[in-house]
């Protein structure tokens, strides 16, 4: 237990940076009600991007500006396959993932993986300093929901929203739906975008396949982070709040099951459990309230009748 808690910082600082990238996920499959799995090659996308501007001596800031675009770019091509060419969502988003792993190795130079070590650049955040990891991890949470609250406040937000709730009903009241999903996914493979660059910094370089199966680590944050803090999602400050934190707790449980002695080769089957887990939770709470809805209605009848 002594060494789990040694390793808690760490697992809090990871945590943070893929619940930046579930809060992507969440515009999509929360707001959107499209299943992206674009995700798992934007990550890639991201941390390639920094890495490769990085250890050519571009400030870390504006690698993560471009590490933004270069996602951007990506749910760009996913909405275009599906706006435009009328390819289903899911099929979409592996078609964009499958051409993104050939540019990740360009962006490369052909090779598999690129360093960005903490010792020759000026990074933001590091393996090698837990604490400064935190703090800018957290800011830039902090930044990035105020950002997205005040976004999906205005016209176009609330448009992106309408889209995802009835996209039938927005198309009648004149919404140009096909724009508004177009920008919903440019945004959220942005935000995973920048996740991959901060991953890059985190873990001190950017590997090819360093994206593959974040797509379920996403679901896995939007989930647990609905269902743990449920009762608390008010409004959609708190909504995106609650998915960020959903990465750290999931992080967390990553980490104390490796401690337990758990087989790193099995950590794909235990995610995937996971995630089936909390998915079937809400499911299940409905279930067990429809059956009491129903035993109250069948004993109200039952006292009607008698008197």
């Amino acid at each position: 237990m002594l060494a789990f808690f040694n390793s808690l910082p760490g697992a809090v600082a990871q945590g943070i940076i893929w619940g930046i990238m579930a809060i992507g996920v969440f515009i999509t499959f929360r707001l959107l009600d499209f299943a992206d799995l674009t995700v798992d090659g934007t990550f890639g996308v991201g941390g390639a991007v920094l890495a490769v501007c990085v250890a050519s001596g571009m400030n870390v800031g504006l690698a993560m500006l471009i590490s933004f675009a270069a996602g951007c770019l990506a749910g760009l091509a996913t909405g275009i396959f599906h706006t435009c060419f009328g390819i289903p969502a899911i099929l979409s988003g592996i078609l964009t993932q499958l051409a993104l792993y050939s540019v990740n190795l360009r962006i490369m130079g052909g090779k598999a993986n690129t360093a960005v070590s903490a010792k020759n650049h000026s990074l933001l955040i590091t393996l090698s300093n837990i604490p400064q990891s935190l703090i800018v991890g957290a800011v830039f949470v902090v930044v990035l929901i105020a950002v997205l609250y005040w976004f999906f406040g205005t016209e176009l937000g609330h448009s992106i929203r309408a889209t995802g709730c009835n996209s039938n009903m927005a198309r009648a009241n004149g919404i140009n739906t096909n724009f508004n999903t177009i920008i919903a996914l440019v945004l959220s493979n942005g935000i995973v975008g920048v996740s991959g660059g901060l991953y890059a910094q985190y873990t001190g370089f950017a590997d090819v396949n360093m994206g593959r199966g974040a797509i379920v680590i996403g679901l896995a944050a939007v989930i647990i982070g609905e269902v743990v803090f449920g009762k608390l999602l008010k409004n959609f400050a708190l909504r995106l709040l609650a998915v960020s934190f959903g990465g750290v707790i999931y992080y967390i449980v990553i980490t104390f099951v490796l401690r337990l002695g758990l087989n790193s080769n099995d950590l794909k089957l235990f995610t995937a459990l996971v995630v089936a887990l909390f998915l079937g939770v809400p499911f299940w709470k409905g279930k067990i309230t429809q059956k009491k809805l129903g035993r109250k209605n069948s004993e109200s009848v039952e006292v009607t009748t008698d008197a």
